[in-house]
């Protein structure tokens, strides 16, 4: 382990493992990749939230003029977490908060095209971990309370 990011030494036997388990390619890259992996130290916000499962998620934002410029997240989870987390944090990029808030299971499955049905609820702890880093960002600045946006785990 290297800066608490686990180093993938044989890519091909993963993505084998991967594929073999019904994770699409793009699942998979975006697993191995981890493009947003990691923590911002001038985050506006930082929001951490631990499945049903044991899997945590912890959430990185900086809003500036209301836009979302960049968000990052921390996982302790399955391939089918990280490769959630990393798409969620792809699509609030560039977004407001309150169009963030939109983002759904459907958003992400969409992207990530196949992932094994025992790992739909990582679908969901993503939405649910960006959801509630919402919320109280939103709730620290005075914003409306968004609880209706919110997905179940």
């Amino acid at each position: 382990m290297k800066d608490d990011v686990a180093v993938v030494e044989d890519k091909g036997a993963v993505r084998e493992m991967l594929s073999g388990s019904g994770y699409s390619h793009k699942a998979i890259d975006y697993y191995l990749e981890q493009s947003n992996m990691g923590s911002l130290t001038d985050a506006d916000q930082v929001s951490e939230l631990t499945g049903p499962c044991g899997d945590t998620m912890k959430v990185y934002l900086k809003v500036e003029e209301g836009i979302i410029r960049d968000a990052k997240i921390q996982v302790l989870g399955c391939p089918g977490a990280v490769a959630s987390a990393m798409v969620a944090m792809d699509l609030a990029k560039g977004k407001t908060v309150e169009q963030a808030l939109e983002i759904n299971d459907r958003d992400i499955v969409r992207i990530l095209e196949e992932l094994p049905e025992q790992k739909v609820h990582c679908v969901r702890l993503a939405v649910k971990a960006l959801v509630k880093a919402l919320n109280e960002y939103a709730g620290d600045n005075g914003a409306r309370d968004t609880e209706e946006h919110h997905a179940t785990v």
